[in-house]
């Protein structure tokens, strides 16, 4: 596939584009990383150095993609942090000049806000907006648990719910309640209730064919950048089939997690685990919910 890839930057470690464009690069894919950010560090250091990038920049670079004639020959588009009202405006355009040009094209859109135990880390108003505008042009959708109680309500950000889910009804009804507002695809992560061990971790799929759920054990440890390494790996894997895509998309993030966890790294270990992005061991079982 050829990718356009619209989202932060670092120049040290792995988050956005920083985390998305080696894996998708890996498996054989095409990507065109256009940053909407370019710092130092990502955030999560609670210090870091460089820029927020102007929404025209942005745009600009889009032009010069466009003035290549390559623009409309995109198999899809991936975002992930839209930090301003302004790139927001630019992803939305894009993402339907791009469809005007190729209808096939999908939009793969990770609305990141937020998650459970930080709420949401957004500027104010933007929950909102990726709700009410940027959801419904998304083909695929990849939010985390929290996000996804958000979306499903439409309440206050600030009191969107703090363990999201009791059950996997619960989370299937959230699901449904979203995809009616335009995506055809949903892939939830981060999933810790809706009847899942505390020693697990998952992630439910779903889609036309169905609801699919995976499960990992959960590792002990705090991240930046694995959410917008599985939104990558699960567009790459898409056309395989959800079911297949979900089974390898876990096995990927799991190996790397793994990887990260025996390094003892603050950072995801993404080169080092490239051979679970390459060849995934699909080690775990994923379940038909409803079957």
């Amino acid at each position: 596939m050829r990718i356009l890839s619209i989202q932060s930057s670092v120049a040290y470690g792995y988050v956005g584009n920083s985390a998305a464009t080696f894996p998708l690069q890996r498996l054989g894919h095409q990507v065109w990383p256009v940053n909407t950010v370019h710092f130092s560090n990502h955030t999560g250091y609670g210090a870091w150095r460089g820029e927020v990038l102007d929404p025209a920049v942005v745009a600009e670079v889009i032009e010069g993609i466009a003035d290549r004639g390559v623009l409309g020959t995109a198999d899809a588009v991936l975002t992930g942090y839209q930090g301003s009202p302004g790139v927001a405006e630019v992803v939305l355009a894009t993402v339907a000049r791009v469809k005007q040009s190729n209808p096939s094209a999908v939009y793969c859109c990770d609305p990141v806000m937020g998650d459970i135990g930080r709420g949401m880390f957004v500027l104010p108003g933007i929950p909102q907006l990726i709700r009410e505008r940027v959801v419904p042009a998304a083909d695929v959708l990849t939010p985390n648990a929290y996000e996804l109680s958000y979306l499903a309500t439409g309440v206050d950000p600030s009191a969107a719910a703090t363990d999201a889910f009791e059950t996997a009804g619960d989370l299937l009804t959230a699901v449904d309640r979203v995809m009616q507002m335009g995506p055809s695809t949903v892939l939830v992560t981060s999933v810790t209730h809706a009847g899942i061990p505390a020693d697990q971790i998952a992630m439910l799929a779903v889609d036309a064919t169905g609801a699919y759920l995976v499960r990992t054990p959960r590792l002990p440890l705090s991240v930046n950048g694995a959410g917008d390494v599985t939104a990558a790996l699960f567009l790459a894997h898409l056309p395989a089939g959800i079911e297949v895509a979900l089974a390898r998309v876990a096995s990927s993030v799991y190996g790397i997690l793994a990887a990260t966890h025996t390094a003892g790294s603050r950072e995801i270990s993404l080169v080092e685990a490239q051979s679970a992005i390459a060849e995934p061991a699909c080690e775990f079982a994923v379940e038909r919910l409803g079957a």
